[in-house]
């Protein structure tokens, strides 16, 4: 084994120690990513000891003290010329025995093996560096100094000795290749171009520390700028987006879907975009999986970057054709280790002319909606294709409207690889169309070449620039590092992340000072109006929910079973009082003609015998119709409907009368138990009645009770007739009623014969009139029975249940309150019991535990006044985390300044010296 694979093999292990080593590949010709702490080339594989690795081992030149030479070359060029060419031909001449001696020091270090490993390993790596700084200095110090001709031929002969031995093949300068990283973040990357060794063009640590310090700034900023989106209330708390116009095909998706590594833009070959897509990327360097999120939608994590396109078209094509576009944007935010920090907004782009099914305004609609995006602070990516001239790009002409010094514009033009490279060449390093941030020229198309890549599926960045790699490589005159143009879809990421960093960094101060008097502002508010009461929608529901509970509670003390039977003992006297006029009473006028003739009056019931079998049997089919008409079923509705309305009370008295969502739930709470307990207990009750059925016994004390109430009954009877025959009285008139009420009276005594049915009016009344004089005379006949039946009840006749018969009413009464003791105990067991300990439990699992916080949150926003409230809330929470990632801004800015000034005074102090 050579010391060569050996100090790559233990490489690895030196890294996970105290004493590692920076590795170089200098030399070597497989390319790579070369930095002057060459550790990264061997970041993303490391060997173990023992496996073959040997297609990956680069060239080592020998050990060399060389690296001092570039400033002493330089200052050596002051003394005459043969005495510095002799000294450094004595350099040249111990750098020789370097690197025999380096070489036999990798053999001893080959010998040794494992035994010496770890601090052979240390000293290799060294050697290696040494060796390699040397030469890369030696180098530049034959480049940069005029030497004579005689020392120049000693030069090329070392340069010769040391190509013979590993370097490169007919004595060419070894050249070094340079991958360009695909995304700031790590994503995917691919050879951009071959650049030669240059020390300006590698990433120093203290840049690489700037890189990340910039990443973490604008994901800072880009969180800052959600919130401000978030709060929305003033035109002031904004910070700068990146604005992507251009003209349709001018290549803004590929652009944008380049950046971002997917399709994932709608796609049509008429207008599809019509509205702006404000995209924000955020790089999760710890993430494993790429996905998108509507915020605004709420459609969750989506991994399928088709149906993200799917739903952009759909959005876009909700807009109305009579409109075509609108300002009305599309949030989006994808989140992936492959993508920067970034704020974009995609808007639809410019058209020449309107098409036949299209607006003859769509024109001016979409440069009024592109104007309206890229007033400042915004930067402006300005998109043209290479196949136009610059003088024709409809985006230039648009920024220059707005930016007219190209201040805050980005050119960038793609299809690159459809002109020529001089041509491309002129394009970006135009000085007609001057920007201060410059052109950036990519190609950006996606290949169709299966065997690379599928469309639509993984990312498509690597594909995208191997595609430019392939194009920009095959051209390094005009693409070159030499060429000072930029190129390549990497670089645009960068300059991107730049310039996006910079410009919200210009404009933090001024956005801090906004948010402060938002902030004063809103604090005053939520004093002045509020109390500086503190209040959540969680909060605001628990509260909600308990005083409603506690009201339920105290209606629930005051309706028990006394009120239950008060209620249901009134719904069965009115049941008596129907009973006794279908069966007793006098029945209503629907004709003039004369009646019939009674067999036995009403007015003859307390002159008739107490044992006759007629008013016997009528007060058996009375009790039957009271016993039979389905108390179980009555008793049951009536409670069940009087729980509801208390219910009902309740809501329109609390705070969830301004919330039809929270009424609902309430509401249907309540019927879900009564509907679960209706059927249980009406056929309880049903059961329990049925005795009443078939034989029903009295008690003197309840025949007492039953003269009472029903005495009670009959007046309120009586009152109802007489106020129901005043009202036709007003409504008509008293003469003219009693007029019409005599002409009825005769006509059905007989005493007038009337021609017809009466039906058109008789007797110079009309038939309305004659109408309310039946409806008259039956009220007053009602009456006239209800006084002489209270006279019955107040006798000595109806004192005591053995004339029954005789006082219906008393014993129909006795009946009714009968059923209502007996039902009332299994209503309040089997109904109430079950209701007062049930609803409130259903109330918790429909208002409290199993809510989500959106629906929490949109419960407590249906009240205005809530509404407002919680909106101040969060107004002042969001400012004051704003100012508070401000300041952590400015103190991340502030130690990185630090950090850069530590590290230019340490370079001072340091000074030149040998080592």
């Amino acid at each position: 084994m050579s010391g060569r694979i050996l100090s790559h093999r233990l490489g690895p292990l030196l890294r996970q120690g105290q004493f590692a080593r920076h590795i170089h590949n200098a030399g070597t010709r497989t390319g790579g990513l070369l930095r002057a702490d060459g550790s990264a080339a061997l970041r993303g594989r490391a060997w173990p000891i023992g496996s073959n690795a040997i297609h990956n081992v680069p060239a080592v030149r020998g050990i060399s003290f060389a690296r001092m030479l570039p400033k002493l070359a330089l200052k050596m060029a002051r003394v005459p010329a043969m005495f510095g060419g002799a000294t450094l031909a004595g350099f040249a001449y111990i750098q020789y025995q370097a690197n025999q001696a380096g070489t036999y020091a990798m053999d001893i270090l080959k010998r040794t093996g494992e035994a010496a490993g770890g601090f052979a390993s240390g000293v290799l790596q060294e050697l290696q560096d040494v060796a390699d700084q040397t030469h890369r200095g030696w180098q530049r110090t034959t480049e940069d100094v005029e030497f004579p001709e005689w020392l120049q031929k000693i030069l090329r002969m070392n340069e010769d000795s040391r190509s013979g031995d590993g370097g490169s093949p007919g004595g060419g300068k070894p050249k070094e290749s340079r991958a360009g990283a695909a995304a700031a973040s790590g994503g995917a990357a691919g050879a951009v171009f071959e650049y030669e060794d240059d020390d300006e063009d590698k990433h120093t640590g203290m840049e690489v520390a700037e890189d990340d310090q910039m990443m973490v700034l604008t994901r800072k900023m880009i969180e800052i700028r959600n919130i401000l989106q978030t709060v929305g209330q003033s035109s002031t708390l904004t910070l700068p987006s990146i604005v992507v116009i251009g003209s349709q095909s001018s290549g803004k998706s590929s652009v944008l879907e380049a950046i971002v590594g997917h399709e994932f833009l709608p796609k049509g070959s008429n207008m599809v975009t019509r509205r702006p897509i404000e995209l924000t990327l955020v790089n999760t360097p710890n993430g494993q999986s790429e996905y998108g999120e509507f915020p605004a939608l709420g459609l969750g994590k989506i991994t399928d970057f088709s149906n993200i396109q799917r739903t952009l078209t759909d959005l876009n094509l909700a807009v109305p054709e009579k409109d075509c576009v609108t300002d009305d944007p599309i949030q989006l935010s994808i989140y992936s280790p492959n993508v920067p920090d970034l704020s974009l907004i995609d808007l639809p782009g410019y058209i020449q002319v309107a098409g036949h099914d299209q607006p003859p305004e769509l024109k001016q609609k979409i440069s009024d909606l592109c104007d309206k995006y890229i007033q400042a602070p915004n930067v402006i990516l300005a998109i043209s294709a290479a196949d136009v001239d610059l003088a024709n790009s409809t985006a230039l002409r648009a920024s220059r409207r707005v930016d007219p010094r190209g201040e805050r514009t980005i050119g960038v033009i793609t299809k690159m690889d459809l002109v020529d490279p001089d041509r491309g060449f002129n394009m970006l390093s135009d000085r007609k169309y001057p920007l201060r941030l410059g052109y950036v020229g990519v190609v950006s198309r996606i290949p169709q070449t299966t065997a690379l890549f599928s469309r639509g599926t993984g990312n498509i960045t690597s594909a995208i620039l191997r595609n430019e790699n392939a194009y920009f490589s095959a051209h390094p005159a005009e693409f070159g590092p030499k060429s000072e143009v930029s190129v390549g879809v990497t670089t645009l990421r960068d300059k991107l992340m730049h310039v996006l960093e910079q410009t919200m960094a210009s404009s933090l101060a001024g956005t801090r000072d906004a948010i402060s008097q938002e902030l004063e502002e809103a604090l005053y508010e939520f004093k002045v109006q509020y109390n500086d009461r503190p209040l959540s929608a969680e909060s605001y529901l628990a509260e909600s929910l308990d005083s409603f509970k506690h009201s339920f509670k105290a209606f629930a003390e005051s309706f028990g079973r006394p009120q239950v039977r008060e209620m249901l003992k009134n719904e069965l006297d009115q049941r008596v009082m129907d009973i006794l006029a279908q069966r007793y009473w006098n029945k209503p006028v629907d004709d003039l003609s004369p009646p019939l003739p009674e067999l036995d009056p009403l007015t003859d019931l307390p002159k008739a015998d107490p044992d006759s079998q007629y008013w016997r049997r009528k007060l058996d089919a009375s009790t039957s119709s009271l016993t039979k008409l389905g108390v179980g079923r009555l008793a049951t509705t009536v409670v069940a409907n009087a729980l509801q309305n208390h219910v009902d009370r309740l809501l329109a008295s609390s705070t969830f009368a301004s919330h039809p969502y929270a009424q609902k739930q309430i509401v249907d709470a309540a019927t879900s138990i009564l509907n679960d307990r209706f059927f249980s207990t009406s056929d309880q009750v049903e059961n329990c009645i049925k005795p009443f059925k078939f034989e029903i016994e009295v008690e003197d004390p309840e025949w007492t009770k039953g003269r009472e109430s029903v005495s009670k009954v009959l007046k309120e009877e009586l009152r109802a007739c007489e106020s129901a025959l005043k009202r036709v009285e007003e409504s008509v008139g008293r003469r003219k009623l009693r007029d019409v009420m005599s002409f009825v009276d005769k006509v059905r005594k007989g005493e007038i014969f009337l021609e017809g049915d009466g039906t058109g009016g008789a007797g110079g009344f009309s038939s309305a009139l004659l109408s309310k004089g039946r409806e008259s005379i039956f009220l007053r006949d009602r009456a006239d029975l209800l006084k002489l039946r209270l006279l019955a009840i107040r006798s000595k006749q109806c004192a005591t249940q053995k004339n029954r018969n005789n006082c219906p009413e008393i014993f129909l009464d006795v009946v009714a309150d009968k059923l209502t003791s007996t039902a009332v105990l299994f209503l309040n067991v089997e109904l109430l019991s079950e209701f007062y300990y049930n609803f409130p439990r259903e109330l918790d699992v429909r208002l409290g535990r199993h809510l989500s916080d959106a629906e929490v949150e949109r419960f407590a926003r249906e009240d205005p006044r809530i509404r407002r409230h919680l909106d101040i809330i969060r107004k002042k929470e969001l400012l004051e985390l704003a100012l508070q990632k401000i300041e952590s801004i400015r103190q991340l800015d502030g130690r990185g300044l630090q950090r850069r000034k530590a590290a230019v005074a340490e370079k001072k102090e340091r000074g030149w010296n040998l080592f």
